[in-house]
């Protein structure tokens, strides 16, 4: 979709994706350390039954490997989110670290395909391209057929002088003026006019069938964003209750695991379900903003507000 927006639109999309990748890092880092916490506390309860003879030995080794690639993870999620922050402030050119604020109010919206094409062919500077290039186009193959029967027109002026330096020639010139006046009218130019003409029509052939399939593109782009963010509402909704169930369903085990009732494979298992499904939930988040933010720089359009973008900053400004 990037060849359907212009700079500043460009420049808005990586905007989103620095937001987010930084949100990402920084709820990788949060995990992380909740992470540790917990395999550290899960540790000393695995040493304090290893000493009562209720757990293996085994077991007690599982645990001691789970806090040091939990220790790992977080040195891991600190550098990424390091290099995300300084990739955003750079992105920004400010020098202050940025806390983004995960967006929490998702605006109920389902949009039309007929309705966002609409307003993209109105605003976008690609289809008023493709406009510009069909009339360059018609107006080469109209050139060329007007120079099939053109007349030219000519008229000359002359003077005489004479001098022993060419600078003394142009200086006194005689009254004995030459005018010459005629047209010319091509009668016969072997072909040369009528290859012209079959040129230009072939080329606004191979540039129609060129804006033709850009065209095609350009729809077809439009409705597959537009399909992909009216169903994402629905992914995030989901991404959000399975969060919530495998963060529940990670507790209990921990809870669980404590009285000795499962394994800590199965522990190791629902933390991994927990983190991914964390992770998972800030994804769909991000491809939410980002098919919509997408939407709004192609067909620069506000379809909360229903105005264009123009209409909008002066709005922010006021």
């Amino acid at each position: 979709q990037a060849r359907f927006l212009t700079e500043t639109e460009q420049v808005a999309m990586e905007a989103v994706s620095y937001f987010f990748n930084l949100l990402i890092a920084i709820e990788q880092v949060g995990i992380a350390e909740q992470n540790v916490q917990t395999a550290e506390k899960l540790y000393e309860v695995a040493q304090a039954k290893r000493e009562m003879g209720t757990i293996s030995e085994n077991d007690v080794l599982q645990l001691r490997l789970e806090v040091l690639k939990a220790r790992s993870s977080l040195t891991a999620a600190e550098s990424t989110r390091q290099a995300r922050q300084f990739a955003l402030r750079s992105f920004l050119d400010v020098e202050t670290d940025i806390v983004p604020i995960e967006p929490e109010n998702i605006p109920s919206l389902h949009l039309d395909y007929d309705e966002v094409l609409g307003h993209a062919l109105t605003n976008n500077a690609f289809a008023t391209t493709m406009r510009r290039r069909q009339l360059e186009a018609d107006y080469s193959v109209a050139s060329a057929k007007a120079n099939r029967r053109s007349v030219t027109l000519y008229a000359q002026l002359g003077y005489t002088g004479m001098a022993e330096s060419i600078g003394g020639a142009y200086r006194d010139l005689l009254s004995k003026e030459v005018v010459q006046v005629g047209f010319s009218v091509p009668i016969l130019d072997w072909g040369k006019r009528k290859g012209q003409r079959r040129m230009a029509e072939s080329n606004r052939e191979i540039i129609q069938g060129q804006l033709r399939q850009q065209a095609q593109e350009f729809r077809q782009n439009i409705f597959i964003l537009t399909e992909q963010f009216n169903n994402q509402a629905e992914q995030l909704r989901i991404a959000i209750e399975a969060d919530t169930i495998a963060r529940r369903r990670y507790h209990t085990n921990v809870e669980t695991f404590k009285i000795g009732s499962i394994s800590t494979l199965e522990l190791s298992n629902a933390q991994t379900a927990k983190d991914q499904a964390r992770q998972n939930r800030i994804q769909q988040l991000f491809n939410y903003w980002y098919y919509y933010y997408q939407l709004r720089s192609i067909a620069l359009w506000d379809f909360e507000r229903g105005c264009e973008l123009t209409e909008d900053v002066e709005k922010l400004i006021k």
